[in-house]
């Protein structure tokens, strides 16, 4: 029996005798609770002693976002990952599959897809978005859509993890590869050790996408990719805090502020902030993107610091640099796109990150779009990304644009 179906029963018989009477609590429906309420997402006091990718617990739920209940069989399944200094932690993952059978050529493929949280609370993870239908995080299940629709399964993790980090790089790819393990360990819903997998992220997904292939040939070499599709990715958060710096969406900065200075506490950056600034970091935890971006729109990183230049300080620039992707080359062939007017994420560091990765031998297809803005691109270049998957399930050869 599962730790979640111990507790559930145990804390509804609480309730009942509390309330004075005997009859019987319904525990809530499965995913219904926020996350930092629901014991599924608590980990055991023994959760150093799981493997990476072990289940911890499982559940059966039924999806309240979008038409997902008509469509697909779903699961949550919570595991151990590790987190930015390799520490044990729980994450959780969400597997959805297809309630039409799989006609396609071999096992069913499945793809991981990292849906773009970019937020600091837990309300906002794509496992409660999608369990419960509730507000910014129900979005998640529109990154599902189109890969459910061409008959594949779906993984979507919560690759910020329990402490809701946003732009965490190693964590968040950690998270994306130990939930492949975790779902291929629990063997459900028809998806075991055959399927064939692939990673899609856009934007803050892109973030994790990005670094799950980059670390799968090192953390998780038991984990084969057939491909990879990456857009308007933030590779590089120096570059990416500089462009966005005092403009419209400094929210975004805001986000990774609060959520690097929880999870590298040896950077300092509580230290460097002043009055104003210890303000606006608490301001800024447990928030979803909307409120980030509309609380923190054309704020500067000097007006809440007692330096004028944070990002230089080099307790602060260490960690930067130790979540700027590009030190590995990717085992998987990568398709990577991006608009060269992206007005959040500047393409000048996507562009770095792609001439890192074919310097150490990566396979990419590198396609840039001349005029498009950030929401966008990942319409217009959505469908050719799945397309790319979808020869990489078939093993057609990818292109390569390295040479």
């Amino acid at each position: 029996m599962s730790r979640t179906a111990l507790i559930l029963p145990i804390a509804a018989a609480a309730l009942t005798l509390v309330a004075g009477t005997a009859s019987a609590v319904d525990p809530p429906p499965a995913g219904s609770v926020p996350p930092d309420q629901d014991p599924f997402y608590s980990a055991p006091a023994d959760i150093g002693s799981y493997r990476p990718g072990q289940v911890v617990d499982e559940r059966k739920i039924t999806p309240k976002a979008g038409d997902l209940a008509d469509k697909v069989d779903a699961r949550q399944i919570s595991f151990r990952t590790d987190d930015s200094h390799d520490g044990p932690e729980l994450a959780v993952t969400t597997l959805l599959v297809p309630k039409k059978a799989w006609t396609g050529g071999g096992s069913r493929p499945v793809v991981s897809v990292q849906a773009a949280e970019d937020s600091t609370g837990t309300q906002c993870a794509p496992s409660y978005g999608i369990s419960s239908g509730d507000g910014y995080a129900a979005s998640s299940a529109l990154f599902a859509g189109s890969v459910l629709d061409k008959g594949w399964a779906v993984a979507m993790p919560d690759f910020e993890g329990p402490k809701s980090v946003f732009m965490g790089g190693p964590q968040a790819g950690h998270a994306v590869l130990d939930g492949i393990r975790a779902v291929r360990n629990l063997g459900a819903g028809g998806v075991g050790a055959s399927n064939p997998w692939a990673l899609d992220g856009y934007s803050g997904g892109a973030q994790a996408t990005g670094w799950a292939a980059e670390l799968q040939p090192s953390y998780a070499p038991d984990v084969r990719l057939a491909g990879v599709a990456m857009g308007g990715t933030p590779a590089d958060p120096t570059a990416v805090a500089r462009s966005l710096d005092g403009g419209a969406f400094s929210g975004f900065e805001a986000a990774a502020t609060v959520s690097l200075a929880a999870e590298y506490p040896e950077a300092g950056i509580d230290d460097l902030t002043n009055a104003q600034g210890k303000e606006a970091l608490q301001k800024a935890r447990g928030k979803c993107l909307t409120d980030l971006i509309t609380g923190f729109a054309f704020k500067r990183l000097a007006d809440y610091t007692t330096v004028p230049d944070p990002l230089s300080v080099p307790s602060v620039a260490a960690m930067l640099q130790k979540n700027t992707m590009g030190a590995a080359a990717p085992a998987a062939p990568v398709y990577d796109y991006h608009a060269n007017t992206d007005e959040i994420v500047p393409v000048a560091q996507a562009d770095a990150l792609t001439r890192a990765w074919c310097a150490k031998g990566a396979t990419v297809q590198v396609v840039r779009d001349v005029i498009g803005e950030h929401a966008l691109e990942a319409v217009v270049r959505g469908g050719d990304a799945l397309s790319y998957l979808a020869d990489r399930f078939a093993g057609r050869t990818p292109p390569d644009t390295c040479a």
